[in-house]
């Protein structure tokens, strides 16, 4: 009697399963048509009972805000969260598409949610592998700025240059900063400027180093120097263009002033003085040779890096954010994306609606250092000072110049083949003549 019961209820629970599965293209029509009210995704949602989203799981407090924030505010909304914390977003991707391949459609994957941006939204928006234009439909999307004739919708609008079209929400915001080590350095005399730069390098050799490219890091810090030095003078302006637009040729004349200033302070980078240039693997190795002396200075994605360090004992005392590089300071968002085959659909849209919300925002500032994705500018004066009290700070550096030196990321097709430049003509070493590195790239990649 119960093994007949419990065969019952299994094949009622599948029953349900497959109905939920059936439709969901039925759903995701009517809601990207706006035919479906929020209520009807909250029901849902809740049939379907879970979310699973996919991140990197390197943060122990963004783990730890998800565990014990997240998912009980998620439980009141009737899904339950399971964070599934990978190493690199890239498995998630590609696990969504070999489902795709295997004819894994809405409803059927195993995917509902990646933290993305980038190179990777752009894989998933060249494969269709996306659910569509939900972001501004969500309720809270009033949260964020859509006006395209705005500037300040500029982040939301593209990500590394890629439109978004509403197929990814904002999540949080960045900008590439440097701390300065004030007990080595005054915080007056940090360099500015890349050629600031090589001449404290010169008077002081082996006190700096950058993450090492591919990691998004490195691959930033590259992307600065190139902008700076552009021979027509025009920063980041032609970097916002497709690979296809730009073609090899142009590429390499544009970014060739910069490999080369690349090239010319390796001999003055830690560890060229015994022969073995260090360049840290990732944040944390950096951040271990700034805590320990051994660079006077430390670039990476943090805003508020300084202050979440030195709370958490990271970084020397002393250290400071500082203007570098002028005019280049790289900022971005990343983004919460549904993938075309999440098997649960209105529960990924109450995920994504809720991480849009003021107090889910404020409360991930306040327990990881995130910035915020929203945009402050469209909240009422007490949602704007909720997310304001939570910010840990700027230490160094003030809002408005930080807003004066910004720059966009590099356009996502590029971002591979300056990788794969760095690769061989700085860390290899070719001797190949420079517009035959590039060529080769861009050939490598195309293949």
């Amino acid at each position: 009697m119960t093994t007949t019961i419990l065969r019952m209820t299994l094949a009622a629970s599948l029953l349900a399963t497959s109905a939920l599965a059936e439709d969901a293209a039925g759903f995701r029509e009517n809601f990207l048509s706006g035919a479906a009210p929020w209520e009807t995704v909250t029901e849902r949602a809740a049939d379907e009972g879970t979310v699973n989203l996919y991140y990197w799981g390197g943060s122990d407090p963004l783990n730890i805000w998800m565990d014990q924030v997240v998912t009980p505010d998620l439980a009141k909304l009737g899904v339950t969260l399971n964070p599934v914390r990978i190493t690199g977003t890239k498995d998630a991707i590609d696990l969504v598409l070999a489902e795709k391949g295997a004819g894994k459609a809405l409803g059927a994957g195993s995917v509902d949610a990646i933290w993305v941006n980038g190179e990777n939204f752009a894989t998933l928006k060249r494969q269709d592998a996306l659910f569509g234009s939900f972001a501004d439909k969500l309720p809270n999307s009033a949260h964020f700025e859509w006006d395209e004739t705005d500037p300040r919708a500029l982040l939301n609008l593209r990500d590394f240059g890629l439109a978004t079209e509403a197929a990814e929400v904002p999540w949080s915001g960045e900008q590439y900063v440097c701390a300065v080590n004030t007990g080595r350095v005054e915080h007056a005399a940090a360099p500015t400027t890349f050629a600031e730069l090589r001449t404290y390098l010169e008077a002081h050799p082996g006190k700096f180093s950058y993450v090492k490219p591919p990691h998004w890091l490195g691959n930033t810090f590259v992307q600065a120097a190139l902008y700076a030095h552009n021979p027509d003078g025009s920063g980041a302006t032609p970097f916002q263009e497709t690979l296809d637009s730009l073609g090899a040729a142009e590429l390499a004349r544009l970014v060739q002033p910069g490999f080369e200033y690349l090239k010319s302070i390796e001999p003055l980078l830690l560890g060229a003085q015994s022969g073995n240039i260090r360049y840290p693997e990732d944040g944390a190795a950096l951040n271990g040779l700034f805590l320990n002396g051994e660079i006077d200075f430390a670039c990476q994605f943090g805003l508020y890096a300084v202050a979440t360090n030195l709370a958490n004992g990271t970084f020397p005392e002393g250290a400071q954010s500082f203007i570098f590089p002028k005019g280049n300071m790289i900022k971005n968002k990343n983004y919460l994306a549904i993938p075309s085959n999440a098997p649960n659909p209105a529960a990924a849209l109450v995920l994504a609606n809720y991480m849009s919300s003021v107090a889910a925002q404020a409360s991930k500032l306040q327990f990881t250092g995130m910035p915020a994705g929203i945009d402050p500018w469209t909240l009422t004066t007490d949602e704007a000072e909720t997310l304001s009290a939570a910010a840990p700070g700027y230490i160094g550096v003030t809002q408005a110049e930080l807003d004066a030196n910004t720059a966009p990321d590099t356009n996502a097709t590029l971002v591979d083949v300056i990788e794969a430049v760095w690769l061989d003509y700085i860390e290899r070493g070719s001797a190949d003549p420079f517009d035959v590195i590039v060529a080769r790239a861009v050939s490598n990649l195309s293949n």
